[in-house]
């Protein structure tokens, strides 16, 4: 990547007070920073404005994940980023890897994938093997083609968009709602032929915002993945 290449980290937060300076701190040591304050009700936002190299978007009520991205989106965009590492705000994702997100090679986008998840409940891990199998049949993705499988990992938040794939999902008719913005993405990226990698990462898992309407709301989002939703004529 060429070193006039920018990079932008958007990190939505939503209650994080305990842990958003460590994470900035942590993370700006790679790249500036976007903390998308999602109406918090703590301090967040207040100790967010006062970090260096830190720039916040304050929303006044909780969006969820879509509109807290997206707004990192059109914020990165404006600003002429080349690209945007999106990474929770909850320390499971390591900022350590933000340097090595940001030397993957050219592609519009960098999937991350967890190999050795650590302190991840199993029912955690059965529904992310779960979504990744029905998302790759859903978007029709054939086994040969990435390293003869589908993509591996389909709900992790921690990844690097282009430019061109951030303009795609901006510009998309997105109906997601929380959760299944990553599900979402993933399909409008693929389905708009860019290029996208894996990349291997650390996660620790802290905590969980996982519940059965989330679940329900990526799994209608996921029904209409198969009945072509963003999908392009051939």
């Amino acid at each position: 990547m060429s070193p006039e290449t920018k990079t932008l980290v958007v990190i939505p937060a939503y209650n994080e007070a305990e842990n958003i300076a460590e994470v900035v701190a942590r993370a700006t040591a790679h790249a500036p920073v976007l903390v998308v304050n999602d109406g918090s009700k703590d301090r967040t936002g207040e100790i967010a404005e006062a970090l260096p190299n830190c720039r916040v978007i304050h929303h006044a009520t909780n969006t969820h994940i879509p509109g807290a991205i997206l707004d990192g989106f059109r914020f990165a965009l404006a600003e002429g980023y080349d690209y945007a590492i999106t990474m929770d705000a909850g320390l499971s994702h390591d900022p350590a890897m933000i340097a090595a997100l940001i030397a993957q090679p050219d592609a519009d986008l960098v999937l991350s994938y967890r190999p050795s998840p650590k302190n991840v409940p199993l029912y955690r891990k059965a529904l992310s093997r779960a979504a990744a199998h029905l998302v790759n049949l859903a978007i029709r993705r054939r086994r040969w083609q990435i390293w003869k499988r589908g993509y591996r990992d389909v709900t992790s938040g921690y990844r690097r968009y282009s430019r061109r794939a951030m303009e795609a999902v901006v510009a998309a008719p997105m109906v997601c709602t929380s959760f299944d913005f990553h599900l979402e993405a993933l399909a409008v990226v693929n389905y708009a032929g860019l290029t996208i990698r894996e990349f291997p990462i650390t996660y620790v898992f802290s905590n969980s915002s996982l519940t059965r309407r989330v679940v329900g709301q990526a799994f209608r989002t996921w029904v209409r993945l198969v009945g072509g939703l963003h999908r392009r004529p051939s």
